[in-house]
């Protein structure tokens, strides 16, 4: 199943990042319960890597108030034997 890295920025007042902590933590999603901070080095926002299906699917594990701001990307690995693949069909290895 594809696996998507989600990025959900909040304010950095006080207040607002820890309603946005606080959010996370109580809605009863493993996902969102786990989430990674970046608050304390002043990054505002909630890291997720989830499994789903869709960028859109990825998306709906986000709260709502912060589902317009998420920044969802699909991320994977690559092995050795594709990138020489790709680097001989471009002449490049």
């Amino acid at each position: 199943m594809p696996r998507f890295l989600i990025e959900v920025p909040h304010d950095s007042d006080t207040v607002t990042c820890a309603r946005a902590v606080h959010v996370f933590l109580t809605t009863g999603s493993h996902f969102l319960s786990n989430a990674d901070w970046g608050c304390r080095d002043g990054d505002h926002r909630a890291i997720i890597i989830a499994e789903a299906e869709s960028h859109e699917e990825a998306r709906m594990i986000v709260p709502v108030a912060f589902r317009s701001a998420a920044k969802v990307v699909r991320v994977g690995k690559f092995t050795i034997d594709q990138i020489e693949r790709t680097l001989k069909q471009h002449n490049a290895l």
